[in-house]
């Protein structure tokens, strides 16, 4: 076997394994996101406090990665910030025992800054030992076997709810199950490539003479602005969820919320791989049609919204989600030198968090006071228009160079025209 073929081996090897960790973690957290805002309707929470309560988390857990991937970056502990922020999962299977909305939002934001621990060590270990694949390509698959978990968390959660009447403390505790795989399968990784330090993340740094850490060009900031206007103007999964559970009245049709959010993943787990490929492909004009798309799944929420509207609303979300998890993050490979990616990855879902936050306080006021659609179809057209005109600016710099001796700028003008 060549060297070359041993190494995208390598790098297929690391991707699944990841994949695979990602799949576990998945099946418990996604599994719970699933039912958290029919839960918090349950305990009397609003689509405001609903909408502010996932949004409270995103942001937090994204705003973190900006102190986690700065911390990673210069302690090269890139493994302990994965195992602490897997760890935090647990609080999942806890919110069987939260009585209150109070408690459970606690949680909730407990799991998700344990993700933004972890996040911006994974996606940095990820697109280093996926170089020979791509990113676009690394990032598909991780993201294709991270919604397979996705997937199965919502639907272990709808078959619960049936099997046990409703019982939402039986319901989260069997996500315990998962949570426990997941620890093996966090070791097993660690085991087969957790030996890595930082001359084996980055083979071409001399060992004793770390690589300085570089400037984020213009370029980066303003692809960052882009997705967040995008983010911002998107309804929240969360918020979706929260009008099944006030549509799907009485309580023995509350398993249909889970499987509303299967919907989700599930067209996220297709669209994924094949956005990612067609990202490595053409670059950053892919990025123009999850921006379009997302103006279509707030129409479907109008008061009067039936179930056929909320299936119609998740499916749209899903593709515009898949997208956002494999071009997204990809994308930000391209603008960021591997000294600095964990950096960059911290300051771009910092933003990506504030966006959510902002999603989850508007569309939860609007679902509230019942604001007409033409008012929300104006915010809504707005806001991805202007995501779309900062992201015509971006000029598709290739940071991957900057390992070659640039900073990962270039004077040729936008990529997406």
């Amino acid at each position: 076997m060549s060297r070359t073929s041993s190494t995208r081996r390598a790098a297929y090897v690391a991707v699944v394994l990841f994949g695979i960790v990602s799949l576990l973690g998945d099946t418990v957290y996604e599994g719970a996101r699933g039912l958290v805002p029919d839960y918090l309707y349950f305990l009397g929470a609003s689509a405001l406090v609903v909408g502010l309560a996932g949004g409270l988390g995103e942001f937090l857990g994204y705003a973190v990665r900006l102190l986690s991937g700065e911390m990673a970056d210069r302690t090269r502990a890139y493994w302990l910030f994965i195992f602490l922020g897997y760890g935090l999962i647990v609080t999942i299977p806890m919110l069987g025992f939260a009585s209150t909305w109070e408690l459970a939002v606690i949680l909730v934001v407990l799991e998700r800054l344990g993700k933004g621990l972890r996040a911006p060590s994974r996606d940095t270990v990820l697109s280093v030992v996926s170089k020979e694949l791509g990113p676009g390509r690394a990032f598909g698959i991780h993201e294709l076997l991270d919604q397979v978990g996705a997937v199965l968390g919502p639907f272990i959660v709808a078959v619960m709810l049936l099997a046990t009447a409703n019982n939402y403390q039986q319901t989260f505790l069997v996500l315990g199950i998962p949570f426990l795989m997941l620890v093996a399968a966090l070791g097993i990784t660690y085991s087969r490539i957790g030996s890595m330090r930082p001359e084996s993340i980055r083979p071409s740094e001399p060992q004793g003479a770390p690589e300085t850490p570089k400037q984020l060009g213009e370029s980066f900031y303003v692809y960052t602005l882009a997705v967040l206007l995008n983010t911002a103007g998107l309804v929240p999964a969360s918020l979706i969820l929260f009008r099944a559970s006030t549509v799907l009245q009485p309580e023995d049709l509350v398993w249909l919320v889970p499987i509303i959010y299967v919907t989700i993943q599930a067209v996220d787990g297709v669209v994924a791989p094949v956005s990612g490929l067609a990202f490595d492909k053409y670059g950053l004009k892919v990025l123009m049609v999850p921006f379009v798309f997302s103006v279509f799944p707030p129409l479907f929420l109008s008061s009067g919204a039936q179930l056929t509207e909320l299936f119609v609303a998740a499916a749209l979300f899903g593709l515009v989600l898949g997208m956002q998890e494999s071009t997204y993050r990809a994308a930000v490979s391209k603008f960021a030198p591997t000294a600095s990616r964990g950096r960059a990855y911290g300051i771009f879902n910092t933003a990506y968090g504030v966006a959510f936050l902002v999603a989850g306080f508007v569309y939860g006021v609007f679902i509230d006071y019942n604001i007409p659609l033409v008012i929300v179809l104006a915010f809504v057209i707005v806001m991805q228009a202007l995501a779309v005109a900062v992201l015509s600016q971006v000029h598709d710099r290739h940071a991957v160079q900057a390992e070659e001796g640039t900073t990962g700028e270039q004077s040729s003008g936008p990529s997406i025209n």
